[in-house]
Order: C-alpha cells, then structure tokens, then sequence
C-alpha cells in the first residue's frame, strides 16, 4: 500500500540529506587536503633531516673511510630521535652502509633507481618502492673536503604510515562533524516541528487547496470585498470590488497599494474611528459610487491585523427597496379597499334595508367623491408616478390605522433634485412619514392629523412632515439619525431615519428638528435643487433652525 509522508517528516529527510551530503563533500575535500598537506610537510622534513645529516663531520670521514661500525653507532642513536620510517647511508657506489630497520641488508645496492642524480650531486624527493616498501623519501649527497660525493643519505616516511596519519587526522574531524550532524539533525527535527505547528497542522497540499477555496470563495462573493493590514495597504480584493470601483489594474498590482491609491479618502475611513469601532451598513460615497459599506477589524492574540472592508452598490439596495415597496404598497392597499369595501358594503346593505335608498345614493357619491379628490391632488401635483403611488399608499395605511394624513394645497413638484435619485427621494418621503404615523400611534386616540408639506422651489425642495405625536426631546434630536437608535419597542427598526440622513448629506441638503406645539414633532428637509452631493456626510445637521 502506497504511503504518504507527511510533511514535517519529508522536510526532516530533504535537511537530513542535505546535511549529509554537504558534510560528505567537505569530509572528501578534507581529507584530500590533510593528505596533500602531509605529503608537503613529510617531504619537507625529511629533506632537512637528509641535508643535516650529510652535513655531520664524523658521519663524512666514516662514510669516506667506510667504517661500518662507527656509521651504525652514530645512525643509531640519530634515527632513534627521528619521526623518519627508516634512514640509510650509502657509499659512493651506491651500496647499503646503514639501515635502520634492516642491518643484513648492509653490503647491498640501494634500490628504487634514483641515485644517479644524488650522486652526481643533487637532493631529490621522490616516491618509490623502495625495500621496505612505497616511501615518500628524500635523498641528500655526502661531500668530503674537496667536494666530491662519498655517500647518500636516505630518509623515508613510510605511504602506509603517511595514510595512517591522514585518518588519524580526518577521523577526529569527522568525530567532530559527527556530534555537529547529530546537533543539525535534532534542529531539523524541531524546526520541521515549528514549522507545523506555525501552519496549524496542515499539510502543503492542503494549503494550497485552502488557497484555492479561498479565492474562489472571495470572486463568488457579489459584494466588493477588500482586506487592508495593520498599514492601511491592500491585502486581497476580489473581482466585485474592482468592477463596483471601475478597477481595470490587475489584482497583483493593487497588492500592497495604500488604501487612498485605490478609493478616495472618505470619513469612513478615518484612521481614529478605525482604531476605536466596527460599522456597519453605513452608507458611504466610494469613488463616486454610493455604496452601504462595512468595516470590521482583524484581532489575533490582542494585536491588530488589519480590517476587512465589504461593500455592494445602493443602487441594489434600492431596487429590492422599490420592489419591497410596491409589495407592500400593494398588500397595504388591498387589505385596507377589502376594509373599507366591507364597510360600504355593510353599510349599504343596512340603508337599503331600511328603505332608504337616498341617503344610500348620497353616500355612495360622498365616498366616490372623497378617494378621487386626494387621487385628483396628488396626480395632479407631482411630477413623479412612483411618488404618486407611494404617497397614495401612505394616504391609505393612514387611513386603515384611524390617523389623517393631511396634504398642505400648495404641494407640488414639477422637477427632482439634481443630486437625488427617485428612489432615494421615495426613501426620504417614505421614511418620514412611516416615522410620523409611528409617532402618532404611539400617542394614542388624541393626537391629530399628520400634516405634509411638500414643494420643490426654483432653488431647493423643501420637505416638511409634522406630526402630533409623543415628540423628540432636544437631546435625542441627533442621536435619532444614528444606526439602529428608535423609540419603537419591537421591531427591526432605527434604519429608517438613518437613511434619510445619508440620503439628504449627500445631496448637499440638511434637516431640521423641532417642536410642534403642543406635542408632537416637525421634521423639515431642504435640498438643493441643482447643488451636487455633499463630500462630508456629517453635514446634514444644521447649527441653526431655518426660517
């Protein structure tokens, strides 16, 4: 069965043998090298040791008279002192007077074939194979008183002794080398470890397979998605968030960019705030882009990473808004004609009952009467259908709930602001009059009517929705605009007003709070009509009420 190597053992085998082998090289090249440098220095002494001796006065005169004995005696106790193989004195006929290993040997020719030149006069060192066997030797001529060659002097180290010396060297290297290997495979062993525990576990391919996962995790998501590190420089983003920032640079160049190179710095991304809080859902102008963005920071052991920013176009949000809208538009207007059908149908059928078909004639027309006046107002003052159909719906989800919804005679809008969308003026609308009937419900029986005013002027538009219910105290007038604050005691709220505040900064308008005595509360909205957005969100509030 085919077995798998895990990663920490195979990094432990890959350092094993490349320890191994480096070690092997530099153990062959030592050798070699102690070797070689033997071979110098044995040649070297051995010479000297030749020369010396054939320098000595009384070894000249006994070699010269061919004294045997006295030879001996003084070559003996020499050779005695010296690290040399063997040492041999020959005569002028190149025949053994001395041999300090083998004495019978005195009387023969010396071998090896290289005494021509030492008795013609000069020191040679050689390696032959000689008697006692292959030598590194060195050869020096004797000179009598007048310069002419007596004898040899011969002095040799022995190959095998010379290779016993060049592993006694390397061996205690090796030993050392040994202990050093032994040391490096227990630091592979733990490094191979370390480096495991550092990547959770996992095997390289396994990495890999993750990395792939990941990326194809980040391209399937339909938001822009970008991580930032500690610096502020990108990290990854993914292919919805260059097409959201009309990116056309590859992902590998953006790499390592600071975060201003790629979206122009907003408040969003402020580096205290950062620092201090999360956000979520806050709508923020990216690139031109109006976008609801995210931020969350990037925590490990206490210490900060970086963040990751997630974003998706307001348009999208906006659509599925209209759409939800138009539902409910639709549920709202339904359930409240079956509501009111029923009643004139009940009614009806009591006047018909009791006869009188007049006051049922007359109360026919004065319902007719009454849903086609407010249709007639409002087709006939605003210049947006959508807005027709969201006011009229409001009108109707009023009614149901027992409040009026009462429309100032000099609403009209004959043209939108530049710098607001449709959609995002419905939101407005919307959205403020929802927190009004909201408002109003929350007083009960006894408040009144929720009054609109509505007028887009020659330079601003001018939104203005009062109602009669609990109010707002002067110190919640600007937390009310924040995410997720509402006085609504159920419910998936405090998004409402929120948007409108976005919305409204961004076109470069600003909202007002204030009272509407005797209780109740007056939000008034301006809006250029021809201004561009605002580039600081935080300037819809303004310092003084306008007149």
């Amino acid at each position: 069965m085919w077995f798998r190597l895990s990663f920490q053992i195979k990094l432990f085998i890959y350092l094993v043998v490349l320890f191994v082998t480096l070690f092997s090289g530099a153990g062959i090249y030592y050798y070699q090298d102690v070797e070689r440098q033997l071979y110098e220095d044995l040649g070297m002494r051995a010479k000297v040791q030749a020369e010396e001796i054939a320098l000595i006065p009384s070894l000249i005169r006994e070699v010269e008279n061919k004294d045997i004995s006295q030879i001996n005696r003084l070559m003996s106790n020499i050779s005695a002192h010296s690290d040399a193989s063997y040492m041999v004195i020959g005569d002028s006929d190149a025949m053994h007077l001395f041999h300090s290993i083998y004495t019978d040997r005195v009387g023969q020719t010396l071998v090896g074939g290289d005494n021509a030149e030492v008795l013609a006069g000069k020191s040679i060192t050689t390696i032959r194979l000689g008697g006692i066997g292959l030598s590194l030797r060195s050869k020096a001529p004797i000179f009598n008183a007048e310069g002419k060659v007596v004898g040899i002097v011969s002095v040799g180290y022995l190959i095998s002794h010379i290779n016993n010396l060049t592993v006694a060297k390397t061996i205690r290297i090796l030993l050392a080398a040994a202990a050093v290997l032994l040391a490096l495979f227990a630091f592979s062993w733990f490094f191979s470890r370390s480096i495991k525990k550092q990547m959770f576990s996992l095997e390289p391919r396994d990495i890999g397979l993750l990395v792939r996962q990941q990326k194809a995790l980040m391209e399937s998501i339909y938001e822009g998605v970008i991580a930032i590190d500690s610096q502020e420089r990108v990290v990854v983003v993914n292919q919805a968030a260059k097409k959201l920032l009309n990116l056309t640079v590859p992902s590998r160049e953006l790499r390592g960019q600071q975060l201003s190179q790629v979206i122009a710095a907003v408040s969003f991304f402020n580096p205290q705030v950062m620092l201090e809080k999360d956000i979520h859902d806050e709508i923020c102008l990216f690139n031109n882009l109006t976008v609801i963005a995210s931020r969350v920071r990037i925590m490990l052991e206490n210490q900060l990473q970086g963040w990751v920013i997630t974003f998706r176009a307001c348009s999208d949000i906006d659509r599925l808004s209209i759409q939800l809208s138009q539902v409910q538009r639709y549920a709202d207007n339904l359930r409240v004609m079956r509501h009111e059908q029923l009643n004139w149908t009940a009614t009806l059928a009591g006047l018909l009952h009791m006869g009188r078909y007049d006051e049922a004639i007359r109360y026919i027309e004065a319902q007719s009467e009454n849903a086609q006046e407010i249709l007639d107002f409002v087709s006939a003052r605003f210049c947006s259908p959508r807005l027709c159909g969201l006011l009229l719906g409001k009108y109707a989800r009023a009614r149901e709930k027992g409040i009026g919804l009462e429309f100032d005679p000099a609403c009209e809008i004959t043209r939108l602001p530049a710098a607001l969308s449709e959609t995002e003026l419905m939101s407005v609308i919307g959205n403020l009059l929802d927190n009004a009937i909201e408002a109003t419900l929350l007083r009960g029986c006894e408040a009144g009517p929720v009054e609109v005013y509505i007028v887009g002027g020659k330079d601003e538009l001018v939104i203005e929705v009062a109602d009669h219910g609990v109010g707002i105290t002067r110190e919640r007038r600007e937390e009310i605009f924040s995410m997720g604050v509402t006085s609504k005691p159920e419910g998936d709220h405090g998004l409402g007003l929120h948007l409108v505040a976005s919305y409204v900064s961004h076109a470069g308008g600003s909202i007002e709070v204030s009272d509407n005595p005797p209780t109740g509360a007056i939000f008034s909205v301006f809006i250029p009509i021809d201004v561009g957005a605002s580039d600081n969100p935080a300037e819809f509030l303004q310092p003084e009420k306008r007149k």
